[in-house]
């Protein structure tokens, strides 16, 4: 007997399947996916998006189906962006009573009652500079009035919850933002409407695909002066405690695969429930390597959902939640 060899043997525990599977510390089920939906308003056919392999822009009527094909696979929330036919300088689509994501938001409930519609309350898909509020300065100088935007972020929520959105989901990172939603709701008797902060967003690199979905990329200059520098880790808290003082119900990391760190500051630091964006660059980097045979997508992807998990999200909005619906139930 060698007394010198451990006694402890950890890959006992690693041997049977059945054993692994009942001691896995983290588990991934499908009630905490959330679908995104990008509407669009002059389609009437569904249109892959060229960034984003296997999604799609959809109208009204198709949004609407496959939302319903999403709750009949256990998906129990989805995610409404719109594309609106017309863009101006104010975003005036996005508080449009009769706009794309108030279309989608109704034709969605009434196909899926049960499913929950969070609807994405930004302006950029709406304006036709594609910055996340009115412009303030002359041209080269312009940047996003802050408080011009804030009436326009309430007006938008109100109009979204109205048309039957159960959640909103401010995303444009203006300070007090969450505070004027708040009130706004409240004010127009929908104080049961709970608000999903983007509270902790990134200027990030992996949001390229989704600026072509959702045809919002800045006509100028970028989003640096609104959404968080990745490399200030300081001011984390400050936004995501900010949100929750002004009346957010829940918070939200994106990106989220390369920011499991902050999903892991957040959870410990805050008692609210997290949410974590698996962005539409990480999405696509997946879907790119495992075309070109480099990996394999299921296995990718169930990893990197269940590291978003590990790290501490409660949800986790993902363009792989039909798939992962799938793969959960094998």
């Amino acid at each position: 007997m060698n007394l010198g060899y451990p006694t402890r043997r950890l890959r006992r525990l690693r041997y049977n399947p059945t054993l692994r599977a009942m001691l896995a510390g983290v588990r991934l089920s499908v009630e905490e996916l959330i679908a995104p939906i990008f509407a669009h308003e002059t389609l009437d056919r569904r249109r892959e998006i060229s960034t984003m392999p296997h999604q799609f822009q959809r109208p009204v009527a198709d949004a609407a189906e496959y939302a319903a094909a999403l709750a009949g696979k256990g998906i129990r929330a989805v995610l409404i962006f719109g594309i609106p036919a017309r863009k101006d300088a104010a975003g005036s689509g996005a508080w449009d009573d009769q706009g794309i994501a108030q279309q989608a938001i109704r034709a969605i409930k009434s196909a899926a009652p049960q499913l929950l519609v969070i609807a994405d309350t930004c302006l950029c898909e709406y304006t036709d500079h594609g910055h996340c509020g009115p412009l303030t300065g002359a041209a080269g100088g312009a940047d996003v009035d802050n408080d011009a935007a804030l009436a326009a972020l309430a007006r938008t929520a109100v109009s979204q919850a109205r048309a039957g959105a159960d959640v909103v989901a401010p995303s444009a990172m203006m300070d007090g933002q969450v505070r004027a939603i708040r009130t706004a709701l409240d004010s127009a008797g929908l104080e049961r409407t709970p608000i999903l902060a983007y509270a902790v967003k990134f200027a990030s690199a992996l949001y390229g695909p989704f600026r072509a979905a959702a045809e919002s990329a800045p006509a100028f200059g970028d989003r640096r002066s609104y959404q968080m520098d990745p490399l200030s880790p300081r001011q984390i808290l400050a936004e995501a405690g900010a949100d929750l003082a002004e009346g957010a119900d829940m918070l939200m990391v994106k990106p989220a695969a390369a920011y499991l760190d902050v999903i892991s500051a957040v959870s410990a630091a805050l008692d609210a429930p997290l949410a974590a964006y698996h962005t539409s660059g990480e999405y696509a980097m997946i879907k790119l390597a495992a075309a070109a045979g480099a990996i394999d997508e299921k296995r990718a992807a169930m990893e990197v959902t269940s590291a978003i998990k590990r790290a501490g999200a409660d949800l986790i909005i993902s363009y792989f939640a039909e798939d992962l619906a799938g793969w959960l139930r094998e």
